[in-house]
């Protein structure tokens, strides 16, 4: 294995800040989809079904005001490139240092790449953790 791949060090991305502010909503696990979601101008959105739930999330400015979100405002940075499959260690190089500063995160995954979502009042202190621990962060 080369150091390239070993566990950890494949978070050594940079991360770019997505512009807006995202909501995080649960629905029961048979709802549809929600419509008002697919949109054009919608720059982000990812939809999860498991036997359990439908997740969503979206840009806040989205939401209606009859859904309910989870709790905080969220903001989403995107880890830079696409990672390859078999490529270990991103998404625990990237949330290792949050974790010793006690910031938690909510984590979407993509066939290219990673987002990873921090709360708004969150966002400095998770910016400071990652330049801390080596990471580049990107507006």
């Amino acid at each position: 294995m080369t150091a390239r791949r070993a566990l950890g060090t494949g978070g050594r991305r940079p991360l770019v800040t997505l512009p807006g502010r995202f909501a995080i909503c649960r629905f029961p696990p048979d709802a549809p989809p929600p419509a008002w979601v697919f949109h054009e101008g919608a720059a982000v959105w990812s939809i999860t079904r498991t036997p359990d739930e439908l997740s969503l999330v979206c840009d806040e400015d989205d939401l209606p005001p009859s859904v309910d979100p989870a709790p905080g405002r969220w903001r989403a940075f995107r880890v830079e490139g696409v990672i390859p499959f078999d490529e270990i260690g991103v998404i625990a190089g990237i949330t290792a240092p949050l974790a010793a500063a006690k910031i938690p995160v909510f984590v979407v995954s993509t066939h290219d790449t990673d987002l990873v979502l921090v709360e708004v009042e969150r966002v400095a202190g998770a910016v400071r953790a990652w330049t801390g621990a080596g990471h580049e962060v990107r507006e």
